[in-house]
């Protein structure tokens, strides 16, 4: 299993540990990605994506990173923002300068404080089925 690693070489931070030479794609600080994006590999975003991200590898979301779309991927690191659902197969991370408007559905979830959830969270043993979207919450109706 590849693994996200810290921001210097040899240092580790909790979590995963992507080497450099791992990485598939590398969505960079100035650019800016709208649409849909798809990926069998590991995914580095540290720029903007608007529309829809999904990548069967791991996702590693920097600080300064905003996305706007609903994610999948099989793991996630989150420093960045992300406005959207976030699906995650195995294991999801949020750091402390993490964000998220989204509902959030994976097997474990790791939430540093100083991270910030607006939305659902499902966490379960129970592998998420692929396209499976949060579901709606209606909120009960006022008796008159």
């Amino acid at each position: 299993m590849a693994m996200f690693n810290g921001k210097e070489k040899g240092e580790k931070q909790k979590g995963f540990e992507m080497k450099e030479g791992e990485i598939e794609t590398i969505i960079g600080a100035s650019v800016k990605v709208e649409g849909d994006f798809k990926s069998d590999g590991d995914v580095l975003v540290q720029g903007i994506v608007n529309g829809s991200l999904k990548t069967k590898g791991n996702l590693r979301v920097e600080e300064g990173a905003k996305i706007k779309a609903n994610v999948e991927a099989a793991n996630a690191s989150v420093r960045g923002e992300i406005a959207g659902n976030v699906t995650v197969k195995d294991s999801l991370q949020l750091g402390e300068s993490a964000k998220i408007a989204g509902d959030i559905i994976t097997k474990i979830l790791s939430i540093e404080p100083g991270a910030v959830l607006h939305g659902h969270c499902s966490v379960s043993a129970i592998e998420p089925e692929a396209g499976n979207e949060p579901a709606i919450v209606q909120k009960p109706k006022k008796e008159a």
